[in-house]
């Protein structure tokens, strides 16, 4: 054997025997007649001692960084002992050192603390992921993996492997497609998720299913997002949604239980889309921290009445407010001991192209109670104490308030609200709050198409009480003027979605699974039968074999080890990943293919057009 150990296992107990381990040179040290050696393998770090005698024999055949060593030696207790490290209470004084490979010196130091900047770790990714710092990321996404599987197989569920050739339908993002030799002209496309495959399980009566699958989506890239990323892809028959809820809510306990050592207990809030978007701004919302938005002024109705306060900022003469659509606020803890150049910066902040707003307005709520706006000139103290008390500030407090388009203000004051809470320390990355966002629209209005498109996925069921609301309406939109008022605007999804710090980590839904309805859905979203039969004919006709009750959930997982790892971005995660643009600078893929490859597959070549 190459080793008789590891270099992560010895310590004060194997003083006195002799070893052999094996693995990479991390750091040499000289000191006078003797050197040490860091020697480093998965495992982890041992020190090795090599005395005048093995110095010697050093010198006729150096060693460098990275030379792939044998070291047979006797296990001692240092002097100087490094409790930071587990093996750091001994050191191997070496008898015979063996060369097995050398190696030229590493284009960046192979160490937590590196030298390498992002385009160079990425191109000898082989080498990035010596680091301990990448090693424990990829240990993570193992445990991660495993208490998966684990508490899966423990609750029935089976691993059923799912083609990755199959036919292309896009729906939403681009398909990867693959050309076909045996069939020319043809192309096969990477699935973008394993969705009717799963629903073909359970009409085949498998009950359920998972897998940890890849997936595969041709769309543009940002930190938290690749063209291939990976599900823990799960499917249930003959059940209802809070039997989605429960059985996944454990498997997320049981993954943090087991990798991060917490047992939370808690029980997982539950929220309605519509809340979301009204208290939060958006559908993934961070509940770490509070700061929720008040509605000042808004046209718009929630549960059948208009909330917002249009009086509290009415008839003050300020134009700014009185044309604007929305008015939203927050309070912001401790913001009243700001300066007059903080609130510049994040009047700037806001009005920055990524937010677009066109300014801040902003009160100060002093510990005294006295209220001090950059409105003062519109607004009375008494008519700020107002909006101090609907917006629920406290003294020293501040109220930042944004206004214009609704959809628009209401995303601006989202990540206004995200940026403070980060900015004041109550995103922490080591407390971790789950939350189920439930009941959303089933269909977004398409102006360009003046049609419905699925704002999930076409397979997703209406709410039971509304699946007579679409079966028994047209969807075609007469005049797309009044859309909201089509009985289709308000059928809600029998959807849901798992948030985790303010990031979506899973989501699913209760299928389709009558032929009636699912045509009814083709309809709503512009596809003739024709269509809907040349694109899912077979998932039609298998629900006229006895097709359960079934729904589902996909959780994506880079995205979920990214969190307990405590990282934004998931490449972190992933240990051959593409670069922002979609490139493996290590491979440098994607490349051409030779012309005998091109005429196999029948395929020319058409250069793209320039500006």
């Amino acid at each position: 054997m190459f080793r008789t150990h590891t270099c992560g296992e010895l310590g004060i107990a194997h003083v006195n025997k002799e070893v052999t381990l094996a693995g990479w040179v991390q750091t040499m040290r000289k000191f006078g007649s003797i050197t040490f050696i860091d020697l480093r393998d998965r495992y982890g770090v041992t020190q090795l001692l090599l005395d005048e005698a093995q110095n010697a024999a050093l010198a006729e055949t150096p060693l460098g960084r990275e030379f792939v060593i044998q070291a047979t030696g006797l296990v001692s207790e240092r002097s100087n002992k490094n409790l930071q490290i587990p093996t750091g209470e001994i050191e191997i004084k070496i008898s015979k050192i063996n060369i097995l490979n050398k190696s030229v010196t590493p284009p960046f130091t192979i160490q937590d603390e590196t030298d390498g900047g992002d385009d160079i770790r990425m191109k000898f990714r082989y080498l990035d992921l010596r680091r301990n710092a990448v090693k424990k990321n990829i240990e993570l996404r193992y445990a991660v993996n495993r208490a998966a599987r684990n508490y899966l197989h423990e609750n029935q569920f089976m691993d059923i492997e799912t083609p990755f050739l199959i036919k292309s339908t896009p729906e939403g993002a681009r398909d990867f497609v693959v050309p076909s030799r045996m069939n020319p002209g043809q192309f096969y496309a990477l699935p973008q998720s394993p969705q009717t495959f799963k629903q073909l399980l359970m009409v085949s009566g498998y009950d359920r299913y998972y897998q940890v699958v890849k997936c595969f989506r041709d769309e543009d890239l940002r930190a938290d997002r690749q063209p291939e990323f990976t599900q823990i892809d799960c499917e249930m028959s003959f059940i209802e949604q809070d039997d989605i809820l429960l059985m996944f809510e454990g498997l997320i306990r049981y993954i943090f239980k087991e990798v991060k050592g917490i047992d939370n207990k808690d029980e997982i809030e539950r929220m309605t889309w519509e809340d979301a978007m009204w208290i939060y701004g958006n559908d993934k919302p961070d509940i770490r921290f509070g700061m929720k938005i008040a509605n000042i002024k808004s046209p718009l109705k929630r549960k059948g009445s208009v909330e917002a306060d249009g009086f509290l900022i009415a008839n003050a003469g300020f134009p700014v407010f009185d044309n604007a659509e929305t008015v939203l606020a927050i309070a912001v803890p401790g913001g009243a001991a700001w300066t007059r150049k903080q609130f510049d910066e994040l009047t700037d902040w806001v009005k920055r192209p990524q937010i677009g707003m066109q300014g801040l307005v902003y009160a100060r709520y002093n510990e005294d109670g006295s209220i001090k706006s950059s409105v003062d000139k519109f607004y009375s103290e008494e008519k700020l104490r107002n909006i101090a008390l609907f917006t629920k500030t406290e003294k020293g407090d501040a109220i930042l308030i944004l206004c214009g388009r609704e959809e628009k203000t209401r995303k601006a004051i989202s990540d206004l609200r995200l940026e403070l809470g980060e900015r004041l320390g109550m995103r922490k990355k080591d407390e971790f709050k789950l939350l189920w966002v439930l009941d959303f629209p089933l269909f977004e209005y398409s102006e360009e198409d003046n049609r419905w498109v699925a704002r999930h996925h076409p397979f997703t069921a209406p709410k039971p009480d509304q699946i007579a609301t679409m079966i028994n309406n047209d969807p075609a939109i007469a005049d797309p003027a009044k859309y909201l008022e089509h009985p289709y605007a308000n059928i809600k999804a029998n959807a849901y979605d798992m948030v985790l710090n303010g990031n979506e980590i899973g989501g699913g839904s209760i299928r389709i699974y009558q032929r009636e309805l699912q045509e009814k859905m083709f309809d709503a979203l512009g596809m003739t039968r024709e269509e809907a039969n040349h694109k899912f004919g077979f998932l039609l006709g298998a629900f006229e074999y006895g097709a359960p009750p079934h729904g589902g959930i996909a959780f994506g997982f880079d995205r979920l080890c990214a969190i307990l790892g405590g990282s934004e971005s998931i490449r972190d995660f992933i240990a051959f990943p593409k670069n922002n643009s979609g490139r493996d600078v290590m491979l440098d893929a994607p490349s051409s293919i030779d012309e005998k490859q091109l005429k196999e597959l029948y395929l020319d070549l058409v250069q793209p057009e320039t500006d």
